[in-house]
This record gives structure tokens, C-alpha cells and sequence, in this order.
């Protein structure tokens, strides 16, 4: 299919220059059908994505590019793409009316959200059949699950396209089993095989593993070969690649013990889960998300005992450390983001420190008045950033704040990596602090040792780190620290 010439083309040329990385991560992959960018997040994926489309529209046949990204990210791109470029990009929205001008017109590019590409799916094909589009795919963990139906719309589309990038800083967003659907969305199972179940046996960071010595070893093996088979379309550069100079990033680990009231509350809901999670006899401990719902009552008595009992008199142990932490970073003339799993908290904190000047983002907010939230933060009346890491954890710099604080941390990787990195990238200039606040002997040091875990097996499959370095650093005993967080013994389990 020939290239669609217009009578007035946009200039392709880049407004800024990349950095040295970001060239050669462009000259990598600016000729290949498919390719991915696995840039640590605050690394600048963005500038090399665009700088690859103006390549692909002024020197390919391609007609024009679809960039679809998560819909509270799409006025992020639009103002990339007034920074980096000449082009004023088209928006695919929930306007069909809208959409249908779109499709007819000569637009180069086009941004939109994941879902659109749901409904709008048949006039989608039609369109693919008539011009020869690329698409960019930001935040591609989005399409970890291949047995939604959004990612399997998504695999539907996939052929039709002319060439393919995705982007991601953590594509294994929380189990190594993660990356598997966005690479097959760009080879169809080339690299890593069109199995996912029998993909995800074998790459599984369950609970089992602290048991078996084989089978650890066999996990292991695995995850060192993923990376080599998906190297040659992807391109992977890290904070600690030497590639750019940012301040350091150092851990502060704030602990506190539940107050009377709150162990009281604990130990009831940690016996309930106990009965819940021995059936017959056995054990049925495991990964399963009614498992992790379970957990998550633990999680919320940690943080908020309101969360489950309305009824409950009193406040959280972490409260007394969080308003140390706040007095603490503003007294030094600085700037925190305090990170909570749970709306109720944001506007709780929010309204206590309303005199701090403190600001919200989170899920139950509309998308501009979350914007809002971002440009009074920017201000200097503003000092503290309440939000949930699922409204604000990805596309956002926030390098006014050199502290984060994790209020409460849930299972989920990407959220605590992509959190904590809103602050720590490019523009930083000051040391930058990760302060997470965990209740001595609750499943908030369960919740920690999963993360490193996680962490670690993360590294391993996306390259960061040899098989060698990973063997002394990991630690399988999640499997055993659930068990002493419900108080299971063996013997519990004898009838």
C-alpha cells in the first residue's frame, strides 16, 4: 500500500535534542516492525517514541501513527507533543461523533485511551485496511492479562498494523509471567512461545518455592533466559546504567506497633483469615486474587482500622509517624507525596493537613481536577501531595517533592516502583528519600520482603541483573512469613 501524500505535510523535524542514550536507543530500533522500550520510568521514553514516529512518517510508508495510552496520561502526551514537536495530534475520545472526523481526516497522528480502541473496534479495521498505520502503545503492562477482553481485542488488532512499539519502565509489572502478552502482542509468540499457561507454570513466583530447592533452581534458570530471547527488539537502559547523573535515592525504613486498640482488631480478623485459609485439613494458601483479598483486610487494619469497623474508637499507629515524617520534611523547607492504597485516607489527610497546604489526586476524582491537584502542587503554596499510586503513579514529574512517603503499601510492584520514581528522574536535583512506614510484626513486613522479591525477579527477566547476583540475592521466604502472619502452624493442621 502506497503512502498517502498530503498537499501540506506537518515538519517531522524535533524541536529538542535527545540525550545520548536516547539516540542510541532510537537508532536501535527506528527500522524494525515491532520493537519495545523498557527505559527505567523518568528516563524519557517519550522523547524517543516521538522522535521514532517523525522517523517512521518522514522516511517509511506510514501513514500515520496511533499512540493510545491510559486516559488520565493523554493530556500528558499532547503536551510532549507541543514541547517536541510541529504536529498537532488528532484525540480519539468517548465522541463518536468526533471519532468519525477523525477517521476520515488526514491526521499523522492520532492519541488516544485503551478502551476507545474497544469501541471503536470495526470502524478500527476498516481503517487499518485503508492506510498503513503504527501504533505506539504507552504503558504497555496495561495488557498483562491475555485473557481479558481487552488485551485479547488488542491481539485481534495486532496483525493489522504496520509497525509496533510499546512502552514500559516495569514490564514485569508485578509477576515475571507479566511481559509474556505484551511481547506476544508484537510477535505473536515468536520469542516467547504461544502458551501463556504453560509460560506462566514455569515463571510463577509462588509460594511453593520456599519448599523445594529444584524447583527454585528451575525457576531461576527460566526468568536468566527471557531477556535474551526477546534482545534483539528491545531496548532496556537503567538509573544505574551510568547513563545520566540523578541524586541518590535512599530507603528510610519508619516502624511503629499497633496500638492496643488496633492489635485487638488485628488478631481478630488474622484469626478469621486463619479458618479461612485451612479447609480439610490442608493448607490453601496461595496467589489466587480471593487469597490477596483476604490479605488485604490485614493491610487496611495496619493502616486504617475504619476501613473494617466503622465502629472502631481511636487512630492508626502510623498516624503519630506520619505527622513526625510531614513536620520533619517541611521544617527543612522540602516537599513530600504521601502514598496510600485507600481513598478513605487521602481525604482524611487531606482535610488535616489542609493548613500544610496539601493537595489529592485519586481515583474518585475527575481527570481535571486531578490536573489541578498536579499544577497547585507545582506552586509554591502547596507543600504535600496526598494520592493513591492507581490515579497517579504513572506520567506525572514531580520533582518539586524530594521525599515519598508509603503510608500503606499493597502486593502490586509497579505501583511502589512507578511511586516512588515520580520524584526521582530526570530534572532532580536534590537527594531524593523513600520513607515506608511498617508496623513491626504485621503483614506489612510480609508485604516487604514479597516486594524485594518481586524486585528482584523483576531484574532478572528484564536484564538488569546476571543469574549469578540474583542467586545471592534472593529470598523465597514470602511462603514461610504468610504463614507466621496467620499465626498457621503444622500442627494446626491435624484434626
Amino acid at each position: 500500500m502506497k503512502k498517502i501524500r498530503l498537499l501540506k505535510e506537518p515538519k517531522t523535524k524535533p524541536k529538542s535534542d535527545a540525550f545520548p542514550y536516547q539516540k542510541e536507543a532510537f537508532e536501535s530500533i527506528k527500522d524494525l516492525d515491532y520493537a519495545a522500550i523498557f527505559h527505567e520510568q523518568g528516563l524519557g521514553k517519550t522523547k524517543i517514541a516521538i522522535d521514532i514516529l517523525l522517523y517512521w512518517l518522514e522516511k517509511s510508508s506510514i501513514d500515520t501513527v496511533l499512540i493510545v495510552t491510559k486516559k488520565q496520561l493523554v493530556q500528558n502526551w499532547k503536551n510532549e507533543f507541543i514541547y517536541h514537536t510541529y504536529i498537532k495530534p488528532a484525540i480519539l475520545t468517548d465522541d463518536k461523533k468526533n471519532n468519525y472526523l477523525v477517521f476520515i481526516s488526514p491526521a499523522r497522528v492520532i492519541i488516544t485511551n485503551f478502551e476507545i480502541l474497544q469501541v471503536e473496534k470495526s470502524q478500527l479495521i476498516l481503517y487499518l485496511k485503508t492506510r498503513n498505520v503504527a501504533i505506539i502503545i504507552d504503558e504497555a503492562t496495561k495488557l498483562k492479562n491475555p485473557k481479558s477482553k481487552l488485551t485479547q481485542t488488542y491481539f485481534e488488532l495486532s496483525p493489522l498494523f504496520k509497525k509496533k512499539l510499546i512502552l514500559t519502565g516495569t514490564p514485569v509489572a508485578n509477576r515475571p509471567y507479566d511481559i509474556w502478552a505484551q511481547i506476544y502482542f508484537l510477535d505473536q509468540g515468536k520469542s516467547l512461545g504461544n502458551n501463556f499457561s504453560e509460560f506462566k507454570k514455569q515463571t510463577d513466583l509462588s509460594n511453593k518455592l520456599s519448599e523445594n530447592k529444584n524447583l527454585q533452581e528451575a525457576f531461576e534458570e527460566e526468568l536468566a533466559g527471557i531477556f535474551e530471547k526477546i534482545r534483539s527488539f528491545s531496548v532496556r537502559k537503567t538509573k544505574n546504567s551510568g547513563i545520566i547523573s540523578l541524586p541518590d535515592k535512599i530507603y528510610i525504613r519508619e516502624e511503629t506497633e499497633l496500638t492496643p486498640e488496633q492489635n485487638a482488631l488485628y488478631n481478630k480478623i488474622r484469626e478469621e483469615l486463619k479458618v479461612e485459609v485451612i479447609k480439610n485439613g490442608k493448607k490453601i494458601i496461595d496467589d489466587s486474587s480471593a487469597m490477596v483479598k483476604r490479605l488485604l483486610r490485614l493491610v487496611q487494619v495496619t493502616s486504617n482500622p475504619l476501613l473494617v469497623d466503622e465502629s472502631f474508637k481511636g487512630k492508626s499507629a502510623k498516624e503519630a509517624v506520619l505527622s513526625e515524617l510531614i513536620k520533619s520534611i517541611l521544617a527543612k523547607g522540602e516537599k513530600c507525596i504521601v502514598w496510600t492504597n485507600f481513598i478513605q485516607n487521602v481525604d482524611y489527610f487531606h482535610k488535616l493537613y489542609s493548613k500544610f497546604g496539601s493537595v489529592k489526586i485519586h481515583g474518585g476524582m475527575r481527570i481535571a481536577d486531578r490536573n489541578r491537584s498536579v499544577e497547585k502542587f507545582r506552586s509554591e503554596n502547596y507543600k504535600v501531595l496526598f494520592a493513591t499510586p492507581a490515579s497517579a503513579k504513572e506520567g506525572l514529574t514531580l520533582t518539586e517533592a524530594n521525599h515519598v512517603i508509603f503510608y500503606d503499601r499493597g502486593f502490586s510492584l509497579d505501583d511502589y516502583l512507578q511511586a516512588q520514581d515520580r520524584i526521582h528522574r530526570i530534572s532532580q536535583t536534590k537527594t531524593c528519600y523513600v520513607h515506608n512506614i511498617i508496623t513491626k510484626g504485621t503483614i506489612d513486613e510480609w508485604i516487604d520482603v514479597l516486594l524485594y522479591a518481586k524486585q528482584n525477579a523483576a531484574s532478572l527477566v528484564q536484564g538488569d541483573m546476571p543469574l549469578n547476583e540474583y542467586r545471592l540475592k534472593a529470598d523465597y521466604s514470602f511462603g514461610d512469613i504468610v504463614k507466621e502472619i496467620l499465626n498457621i502452624k503444622e500442627n494446626s493442621l491435624e484434626k
